[in-house]
């Protein structure tokens, strides 16, 4: 049996979603959000959700594209 996060099922709080928002501007893994914020990395990905923030990494190139040396 699994260890539940610190903050299993209590309500997110306006602190929370600021701090969900600024680690998702850095492009911050989820999993590492979810451990910061003491929740699962599911709920990050739900409470994203439902705040319209986008957990997609920003700094990455289509395609995986690389410079030719």
């Amino acid at each position: 049996m699994t260890k539940q996060p610190k903050h299993h099922g209590k309500a997110w709080t306006s602190s929370d979603v600021a701090k969900l928002q600024q680690m998702a501007s850095q492009n911050t893994p989820t999993r590492v959000i979810g451990l910061k914020l003491g929740r699962s990395e599911s709920a990050a990905y739900s409470q994203a959700s439902e705040q319209g923030i986008s957990l997609k990494p920003n700094n990455q190139s289509p395609y995986n594209r690389r410079s030719k040396p």
